[in-house]
């Protein structure tokens, strides 16, 4: 299937070169390659009827491809190709499940002694989370939340120095700017110094960084590689699928994970954007082997290196109930879809409140139903979205889905005071959802994404708090204003709601 797509591929370029020159070939030559692209288009409309995706999927592509079937071809090798994604990953998952059952053992059920105080919906969520991403809860882990780049930061430089044995780091977006040389400049010094350093980084989303920032790390003895290296996009089938997660672990005993990347536009430094409003945490404690694994089963994918020994997950002596942390890692790999079904028994089990924070917010069906049916229900649904685009496909596409939103009572609101990308769930003020997915079928389907599910931390209130802040400085939609927008934007919304599901 891989060589018959490429040799279309050759076929379309072939194609568009013969339409360019066109003037100067027979028309009957012209007339035999146009049949060859719309035999082309006729075999990829047939793989994907095959593929038995969601009926909208199916229907998206082929009004596409029969409508504009160059732009849609293209559009297909660059964001189509999901057909092979669970043979591509299939392998991952398994060792990645074998990972978590060396290193962790059996998932464990909630203590005795704790029983009466995780009981019902947590009881449910814990064992459901248990099931899908073989992750252990841990119930001494302290957690901090970190508002906004400046006390991200301000930690992470903190912890970095602090590094005695090792520091791995896992990012979507590494940026050569002012806070990624800083970054940079501990890692190397560090490596120097004898501590083990990894860096991986995404290949696509990191695409701007610079041979020299990745040259420098690597003379310096730190190990840099990028995930999913992408030579030829139009021919590499791996192309959509991409590391979203952001991940730092020192020493196996410290671990940060959230919705910042590397970069100055997360300290507010971009002018166009302004300040950036976004949520990251920071771990101590045991909840930290499952980070560390989900990284070294990263590395591991990557690099053929195993390193699933003793050093990288040191004893943690019992402490305190601080309340219950998870992991969870959600990709392609994933047979379950992870995330987004804890996020679905999350929002059917509320039984006061569902609060959202999502930069981008694209619901399957499965998720826009249950956010319905919770605030007819009375349950106090609130969306909270930035006001400003910073990808404005997927800012439209977003807006689409509020008037059916607005209708059932979910009260949806835009912060105004900069750029949203905070990725919080938050139940009933005792459960949480903190990480780098999104509320959109890109996180919950083509991304590894990796989030932590806490119930009734102290963080748990603090972001409650944040939240109720935040909302303080946003503006609520009202149905009947939103309503009256102008037609050029209804059109715009539904044009970017119709290329959402083909990506």
């Amino acid at each position: 299937m891989k060589n018959t797509v490429r040799v279309l591929l050759f076929l379309l370029i072939l194609t568009g070169a013969i339409f360019i020159f066109r003037e100067n070939l027979e028309s009957e030559l012209f007339r035999i390659f146009s049949l060859i692209i719309t035999f082309s288009v006729f075999f990829i409309g047939l793989v994907i009827f095959l593929e038995n995706r969601h009926p909208t999927q199916t229907i998206t592509w082929l009004v596409v491809l029969g409508s504009f079937p160059l732009l849609g071809f293209i559009f297909y090798i660059l964001f189509g190709r999901n057909y092979k994604k669970e043979r591509i990953f299939r392998k991952k998952y398994f060792l990645d499940k074998q990972a978590f059952l060396t290193v962790e053992g059996e998932a464990n059920e909630i203590p005795a002694n704790r029983q009466s105080k995780y009981a019902g919906q947590q009881q449910k969520l814990v064992t459901l989370a248990q099931r899908l991403g073989n992750s252990p809860i841990s119930f001494t882990t302290e957690t901090k939340t970190l508002a906004n780049g400046s006390e991200t930061f301000e930690h992470i430089l903190q912890e970095l120095k602090k590094a005695k044995h090792h520091i791995h780091l896992e990012y979507y977006i590494v940026r050569d700017d002012e806070i990624g040389k800083e970054i940079k400049s501990i890692l190397c010094r560090k490596a120097r110094d004898g501590v083990e350093v990894r860096f991986m980084f995404d290949a696509v989303g990191s695409w701007q960084l610079s041979k020299k920032y990745v040259a420098d790390l690597r003379k310096a003895g730190v190990e840099a590689v990028p995930f999913g290296p992408v030579k030829l996009p139009f021919l590499n089938n791996k192309f959509n699928f991409r590391n979203h997660r952001k991940i730092i672990v020192i020493d196996g005993m410290t671990g940060f994970v959230g919705g910042l990347n590397i970069g100055d536009e997360y300290l507010g430094r971009n002018k166009k954007i302004g300040f950036w409003r976004d949520t990251h945490l920071m771990l101590k404690g045991d909840a930290v082997r499952s980070l560390q694994l989900i990284f070294l089963q990263d590395w591991y994918y990557m690099t053929n290196k195993s390193l699933l020994t003793e050093e990288y997950f040191p004893h943690v002596p019992a402490g305190r109930d601080l309340g219950g942390v998870q992991l969870i890692a959600g990709g392609p790999d994933n047979e379950w879809t992870a995330i987004k079904k804890i996020f679905f028994s999350m929002i059917t089990s509320a039984q006061k409140s569902v609060w959202i924070a999502s930069p981008y917010f694209i619901p399957d069906e499965d998720i826009k139903s249950a956010l319905q049916i919770a605030a007819l229900s009375g349950i106090d649904v609130r969306i909270l979205m930035p006001n400003k685009p910073d990808k404005r496909i997927v800012f439209h596409a977003s807006r689409s889905y509020f008037p059916d939103l607005l209708e059932a009572g979910v009260k949806i609101y835009e912060y105004q005071h900069g750029f949203m990308h905070s990725k919080i769930v938050i139940v009933d003020s005792e459960l949480a959802s903190i990480g780098t997915s999104n509320m959109d079928m890109r996180s919950f389907h083509l991304n590894f994404e990796v989030n932590a599910f806490l119930y009734r931390t102290e963080s748990t209130r603090k972001l409650v708090n944040e939240y109720v802040n935040d909302i303080k400085d946003s503006k609520r939609l009202e149905l009947e204003s939103f309503g009256k927008r102008h037609i050029g934007y209804r059109l715009l919304e539904s044009t970017s709601r119709l290329m959402s599901p083909l990506l």
